[in-house]
């Protein structure tokens, strides 16, 4: 009977909290993407910012989205997915790593329950996610948006969906 989780998502990474000037450099390009997509949120609602950037696996190139929202609700798009269906649209469906970022004061904000499996879809390993917190006051400060002493959740899909579902097709 154990054969039926053996295609059950086992996290292969440990979670840890790092910070952003112990990164290697193409992590830290990835947050700050994913900080710079934020900016351009359409949030007229909740007012809550979120920006996500995913590395294709092929290529390494970065695609970014924002969150969109609408006065319906349940058409609002969340930034991983936009990312992600940007990705797709433009031929790649797998990825090397994601940045999440967003405020929330003492919280990591991660992503949602329904980002967790969009992003588990196009994860046929366990790829590390990057999540860090936008600290909105240094935008208008004119400071660095990331600095060496932020803390960054190192986590990974896997983590955040453990026994996820997938259809283990190819």
């Amino acid at each position: 009977m154990t054969d039926l989780t053996k295609n059950f998502a086992r996290p292969e990474k440990t979670e840890v909290v790092v910070t952003f000037g112990s990164l290697d450099l193409s992590v830290q390009e990835l947050l700050t993407a994913a900080f710079q997509v934020r900016q351009r949120a359409y949030v007229p609602y909740s007012g809550f910012k979120v920006g996500a950037a995913f590395r294709a696996k092929s290529g390494g190139q970065i695609f970014s989205g924002c969150n969109v929202e609408n006065a319906a609700f349940t058409p609002s798009s969340c930034a991983e997915r936009t990312a992600i269906a940007k990705a797709v649209s433009e031929g790649a469906t797998e990825f090397s790593a994601g940045a999440v970022i967003a405020y929330e004061p003492e919280v990591f904000t991660t992503p949602c329950g329904v980002c967790r499996q969009f992003i588990r879809e196009f994860a046929n390993e366990d790829i590390p996610i990057y999540i860090a917190q936008s600290i909105d006051a240094r935008i208008s400060a004119k400071e660095e948006p990331l600095q060496k002493e932020d803390p960054i959740l190192c986590t990974s899909i896997y983590n955040l969906l453990p026994s996820s579902f997938h259809t283990y097709r190819k």
